[in-house]
């Protein structure tokens, strides 16, 4: 068991280094994000980083919607036209 993890974790590549970011906050926001984090978090770069994932996750899930909203107009007639093509077998079944 031993040798065999030891076999892989030297065929594991290193794990990149993280990248650094300064932020600059207005003092009113700062105070705000500080008191929040004091509550929920020991450290900051976990709020920052939590606030940037969701902020990216809200951005594609907007990207998706707007995607699919494209997709039903673009396919709206041909869905009507089977809706009307299958109305009749709908009514049989009642």
């Amino acid at each position: 068991m031993r040798t065999a993890r030891k076999r892989e974790a030297s065929h594991r590549l290193p794990q990149p280094l993280p990248e650094k970011v300064v932020v600059d906050f207005p003092a009113p926001l700062f105070r705000e994000t500080e008191t929040r984090r004091r509550r929920n978090w020991h450290q900051p770069q976990q709020l920052i980083r939590c606030a940037v994932e969701q902020y990216l996750e809200a951005l594609q899930r907007k990207r998706l919607e707007q995607e699919l909203a494209a997709g039903y107009v673009a396919n709206s007639a041909l869905d009507r036209r089977i809706a009307q093509e299958f109305s009749a077998v709908d009514y049989e079944t009642f």
